[in-house]
């Protein structure tokens, strides 16, 4: 039987700490994964869903993006999966009833784990100007409340459309498509905090913003390089692939600040000797400085163009553009500036450079310890200079991989959920629509927070996700979405981003992908695109949490005819009776997608084309895949302070807590600690387990101050620390941002402590 949710936030004043793990998953994950589904679902519920994750004809985890093979498991899921299916597919209700015992001022105080832990969402709620309560609004009401805010904007560009990566492909086209129609290119989303740095690396330097390997590529690749990425705990099927690879011959170099658990030892649990034994994963660990990863990267370029024999002269002279440039600035790295920059040793990266010369096919994966730095850009290019001096995209076994962390942020992408729209893509949509797309960019996730805070957007609709929690400069964004005149959320459980609202609020419940979904009486399914460009189909089997849900495609498509009237000729109501018709027009406007409803028929999907991995052309700007040769960087640190990278917890997705552990690195029952450096810490006065006041600096003078953290002696690289968001995104300046990606640079605050 489940159990009821916690009725007070747990203290989290004492968190116990003991020594980091050294293996993954095993029976330990098993355990934990059947307790939370246990608590959440009960029993027979357990049973009924876990087992329909992930397989061809039941529905695609709400969680990580990592691929399915073609071959499934019973159990194709992992423990951070099951978790995330626990949470939604719960018992639990969060009635109007709760609404009406706690107003918003007690909402407020309360922790997100609290509020996540409460449970599924039954009916529309609305917030009244003034009031400090939510009450239960019918969904006409609710879309008449938004075509009023929308209708009486002073331009549509005063309007932010907000899409998580929780969101389905057909429900992404309709929001895009709607906000066009209604007049903007106001479209941030989840990707511009995360993946956007590598979206702008590689599109400049291969021509394809996505990485360019399949699942099978990772089983054949000589050499996979893991960095900045702990998949372990974010992406954790990826362990069976990584085992796969390594008993097929694979080395494995991980790069990381932290050692993590996952990548030194991975025991399956699929098999009884994995379960016990388990296999180790990770050849060399090159325990890096933040931000050194550029250095690290030009310095092997260098090792690799000064080996005879080892350059790929025939695929850079058919293929690619701009090497002699990159070659005299790769021959011109310094050793002495990499070590300080990596603080690794030369050793290291000589047994780094000595396995990549070895290997004939090599992957290189990276994940958020790459992509949210001031020069993540440049720091992505190199990576992709490092692959294409030895040939190493286009060929079987080998390319780049960045990892996605939520199951369908490329997917919501893909379907044109971007503030910058491509022309071409723009131009497929108003002739397949007869509509005039807006040209002028709009607002990425700081440019919205800014517009927000500066009175130039005063409409907030967020389908999905929870962006006060997982924005930057918490205070600030606080204050921006204090300052609009409506907050709209389409939600399935309550988060922060409730709690903090404009002068109108309004809480939608939607489906999740656990839920049936039928319209006009019939059973819908929706798609998603995983991390490796496959697209595939979704199917809920369980009853809704309540029958005054809607879908997240009856949501938009209602909206659109409350704002649009009948004046729009889009055809929104077919849309909504069946969503084959979306597809439908997908394949006429998405490239990849003719014949969708077909093609996503066959068990198991489609893979979309890639032009560099299927036939080595690459559509840049020059036809050709492209080097590059910017300046390195790497983080300067003032004495006295260290680099602080925030981060998930193993009980944790994104912004979602199930729980206040973090198993694999020693830490049970709080979230309030920071990681440092014991010889860091003696340094700077921190003794085990005191509490201090993190305080980061930037630029701007303004003190931003994180409470009442334990200390926990770790072993991190020197110069850095380690703590967990969102607690500590309040640190994260909002205009720290990498270049060109304008992505928060949260891997990379200076702080120090008091």
């Amino acid at each position: 039987m489940a159990s009821k949710p916690p009725a007070g936030d747990p203290v989290q004043d004492s968190p116990q700490v003991k020594a980091p793990k050294h293996a993954a998953a095993g029976i330990p994950a098993v355990a934990h994964s059947l307790l939370i589904s246990h608590q959440q679902m009960g029993a027979r519920r357990t049973a009924r869903t876990l087992l329909k994750v992930n397989q061809k004809n039941g529905f695609d985890c709400p969680g990580c993006a990592w691929p399915e093979g073609d071959h499934r498991h019973t159990a194709e899921f992992c423990e951070n999966g099951a978790k995330a299916v626990a949470e939604e597919a719960t018992v639990r209700r969060v009635t109007p009833e709760f609404f009406a015992e706690h107003p918003v001022s007690d909402l407020f105080e309360r922790s997100g784990y609290w509020l996540g832990q409460q449970g599924r969402i039954t009916h529309p709620m609305y917030l009244p100007e003034g009031a400090d309560q939510y009450e239960p609004i019918s969904w006409g009401r609710a879309f008449a409340i938004i075509a009023e805010e929308l209708n009486a904007l002073g331009s549509p560009d005063e309007a932010c459309f907000y899409t998580s990566g929780r969101t389905s492909n057909e429900a992404a086209f309709l929001l895009q498509l709607f906000a066009r129609e209604f007049g903007t290119n106001n479209l941030p989303d989840c990707s511009n905090m995360c993946h956007e740095s590598s979206g702008s690396a590689l599109s400049e330097t291969i021509g394809v913003g996505k990485g360019s390997v399949s699942l099978e590529d990772m089983h054949k690749a000589d050499l996979i390089i893991v960095a900045g990425q702990n998949p372990g705990t974010n992406h954790p099927r990826m362990l069976s692939a990584l085992e796969k690879a390594k008993a097929a011959g694979a080395k494995i170099i991980s790069v990381n600040p932290l050692p993590e658990a996952g990548l030194e030892r991975f025991k399956n649990p699929q098999t009884p000797l994995g379960m016990v034994r388990g296999a180790a994963l990770t050849d060399l660990f090159l325990q890096i400085r933040i931000g050194g990863d550029q250095a690290l990267f030009r310095l092997l370029n260098r090792l690799v163009l000064e080996t005879p024999g080892a350059v790929d002269d025939a695929f850079i002279e058919e293929h690619t553009h701009g090497y002699e440039e990159f070659r005299a600035a790769a021959l011109a790295a310094d050793w002495d500036e990499t070590l300080v920059a990596t603080g690794l040793q030369r050793a290291e990266i000589e047994k780094a450079a000595e396995m990549a010369l070895a290997s004939k096919r090599t992957i290189v994966c990276w994940a958020m310890g790459l992509t949210q730095h001031k020069h993540s850009v440049p720091t992505i290019r190199e990576v992709v200079n490092f692959l294409l001096l030895r040939g190493n995209i286009g060929r079987p076994g080998a390319g780049v991989c960045p990892v996605r962390g939520h199951s369908n942020v490329q997917g919501d992408r893909t379907m044109g959920i971007f503030e910058r729209p491509d022309p071409a893509f723009l131009d497929a949509l108003d002739r397949e629509f007869s509509i005039t797309s807006p040209r002028h960019h709009g607002y990425d996730v700081v440019r919205s927070i800014e517009a927000m805070r500066d009175g130039d957007a005063k409409v907030f609709f967020a389908m999905g996700g929870n962006f006060v929690g997982a924005t930057p400069d918490t205070e600030v964004t606080e204050a921006a979405m204090r300052n609009t005149r409506l907050t709209v959320h389409v939600s399935t459980k309550l988060n922060r981003s409730h709690v903090v609202t404009g002068v109108r609020a309004l809480i939608l419940p939607t489906l999740g992908r656990t839920d049936k979904d039928i319209q006009a009486g019939v059973k819908q399914i929706v798609t998603v695109e995983d991390s490796m460009g496959m697209v595939h189909a979704s199917r809920g089997n369980l009853a809704p949490a309540s029958p005054h849900l809607l879908s997240e495609p009856a949501i938009i498509t209602s909206l659109a005819r409350a704002v649009l009237g009948p004046s729009s000729t889009t055809p929104w109501e077919d849309f909504e009776k069946d969503y084959a018709n979306i597809r439908d027009r997908i394949a006429r406007v998405v490239p990849g997608f003719e014949d969708f409803n077909a093609r996503v028929a066959r068990p198991g999907g489609f893979e979309l084309p890639h032009a560099p991995r299927d036939e080595r052309r690459f559509p840049t700007a020059t036809g050709k895949a492209n080097f590059t040769a910017a300046p390195v960087e790497y983080p300067r640190l003032p004495e006295g302070r260290l680099l602080l990278q925030t981060m998930r917890s193993h009980d944790q997705y994104n912004t979602t807590i199930y729980g206040l552990d973090d198993r694999y690195r020693g830490i049970k029952g709080g979230r309030r600690i920071v990681m440092v450096n014991p010889d860091d810490a003696r340094e700077l006065g921190l003794t085990d387990g005191a509490f201090t006041d993190i305080v980061s600096e930037w630029k701007d003078g303004v003190e931003r101050r994180a409470p009442g953290f334990r200390v926990v002696h770790y072993p991190t690289a020197r110069g850095c620390a380690a703590a967990y968001y969102p607690e500590t995104n309040v640190l994260v300046p909002l205009d720290a941002t990498a270049d060109t990606s304008n992505t928060p640079t949260s891997k990379s605050v200076v702080v120090r402590f008091e």
